[in-house]
C-alpha cells in the first residue's frame, strides 16, 4: 500500500499552499498546564450537517454520542524521550528519540546536529552513552546506545518527558502527558486528544452502549515536524510505526457494514484508519510504517467524526482536520475558538467534529 500520497482517493485537485491555512493565534491562549481534572477542558461542538458551533465542556461529550458509535483510541505511551549528553571535549547536544530500530540503536533527532557526526561518542549519565552510527537522509541521526540491564529501566531514570517547545511550564505530574488508556511505549509525544479523558467517563461511554476500539501510532516526528515548503504537496511526512489488531479490526468493520459511526479520537487515529482503509472504508489487520498525509480534498474513507485539540497554524495537523470540515470552515472555527478564548495546543481545549 502507498501510505506516503494523499492521493489514494485520486484526488489532487487543489493545490494549496501553506498560507492557506494560516490563523493568527495570541500567544496567550497557548495552554501551559493540562486542566483538572481532565474532562473539565472546554469542548467546542462542530456539526458537520449544520455547520453549527456549540460550547460545552468535555465531560459533555455523552451526549454526542449514540449506541453502536465506534470510538476509536490510540494506546500508545510516552516515553521519557528527551535527553541532554556531552561530548568527550565537553560539546552538549540534546537528543529526542524517535523510533526504536532493535534493542540498542535508535532514531533520534538531535540539536545541535552538526555535533552529531558518525564516530562521536556522547555520554548521557553514568549508566548510559552512545555512538553516533548513521545520519538518515532528512537529517537524523542513528545511534547505539550502552548500558547494563534494561533500557527502559535506564531511560526512566535519565530521560525527561518529551514537552512540546511552546510549553514552558515544568509538568509537576508526568503523568499527565499519557492518557489514562496509554499501554504501548514508544511515542515522543502524546496523542494529545485523549488526554481529556478519565477512566469514569470511558466507563460511562461504554456503558451508553459505544463501542471501544483500540489502535496504535507511535508519535514521532511525522506528526509534528512543521511544513516549510510553501505548496503543501511538496512536504514529505516522517513515518511512523502503527498496528491495528484483528479485534479492533473487526470491531470497525461491523460498524461500517451496518452504517454505525466510526469516531476517531486524536489525528494519529485518523492517520492509522486512513492508511489501512480500503475504498469503502473497511480496515484490515495490519502492522507497518506510514507516511500519509491527509489535506483537502481528500475524503475520509473509514472516520464519520474525529475529537481532537487545536492545532498549530499551517501544521499538517490542522490541514488533516480539514479534510472532514473543508478549509474555509475549521479556520471559521478556529476564529470563533480565539474569540471565545479556547485553550489551544497540547494541553488546550479539545473539538467534536461529528
Amino acid at each position: 500500500m502507498n501510505t506516503d500520497e494523499n492521493a489514494i482517493s485520486g484526488e489532487r485537485k487543489t493545490e494549496y499552499k501553506k498560507s492557506d491555512f494560516y490563523y493568527d493565534l495570541p500567544e496567550e491562549l497557548i495552554a501551559q498546564t493540562p486542566a483538572e481534572p481532565r474532562d473539565s477542558s472546554r469542548l467546542l461542538v462542530y456539526s458537520l450537517k449544520d455547520k453549527t458551533i456549540t460550547d460545552r465542556a468535555f465531560r459533555d461529550l455523552p451526549e454526542y454520542l449514540r449506541p453502536g458509535d465506534v470510538l476509536v483510541l490510540n494506546d500508545t505511551k510516552v516515553i521519557p524521550a528527551r535527553m541532554y549528553a556531552e561530548t568527550k571535549n565537553g560539546g552538549k547536544v540534546e537528543i529526542l528519540l524517535l523510533k526504536r530500530l532493535n534493542t540498542q540503536t535508535w532514531e533520534v533527532l538531535m540539536r545541535p546536529g552538526k555535533k552529531g557526526k558518525i564516530g562521536v561518542c556522547m555520554k548521557v549519565s553514568e549508566e548510559l552513552s552512545f555512538t553516533v552510527t548513521g545520519v538518515t537522509p532528512t537529517g537524523e541521526r542513528i545511534v547505539e546506545f550502552c548500558y547494563e540491564g534494561v533500557f527502559e529501566d535506564v531511560l526512566s531514570r535519565v530521560g525527561l518527558m518529551p514537552l512540546p517547545p511552546y510549553i514552558h511550564e515544568k509538568l509537576a505530574d508526568k503523568t499527565r502527558y499519557n492518557t489514562v488508556y496509554s499501554r504501548v511505549d514508544g511515542s515522543a509525544a502524546a496523542p494529545t486528544a485523549g488526554l481529556h479523558f478519565t477512566k469514569e467517563l470511558l466507563q460511562k461511554i461504554r456503558d451508553m452502549g459505544v463501542e471501544i476500539a483500540e489502535v496504535l501510532l507511535h508519535v514521532g516526528l511525522g506528526t509534528f515536524r512543521p511544513v516549510t515548503e510553501e505548496v503543501i504537496t511538496d512536504h514529505k511526512m516522517h513515518s511512523e510505526y502503527y498496528e491495528i489488531g484483528k479485534e479492533a479490526a473487526e470491531t470497525i468493520n461491523r460498524a461500517k457494514k451496518e452504517g454505525r459511526r466510526v469516531i476517531a479520537v486524536g489525528t494519529t487515529s485518523v492517520r492509522t484508519l486512513e492508511t489501512v482503509a480500503d475504498g469503502n472504508g473497511f480496515v484490515k489487520e495490519a502492522r507497518g510504517e506510514t507516511q500519509i498525509f491527509l489535506y483537502p480534498p481528500y475524503k475520509m474513507k473509514c472516520v464519520d467524526g474525529l475529537i481532537t485539540n487545536f492545532h498549530l497554524p499551517e501544521s499538517t495537523l490542522i490541514m488533516l482536520v480539514a479534510c472532514l470540515t473543508g478549509r474555509e470552515e475549521i479556520l471559521k472555527t478556529y476564529r470563533y475558538a480565539v474569540e471565545k478564548k479556547y485553550r489551544f495546543f497540547s494541553f488546550g481545549d479539545a473539538m467534536l467534529i461529528v
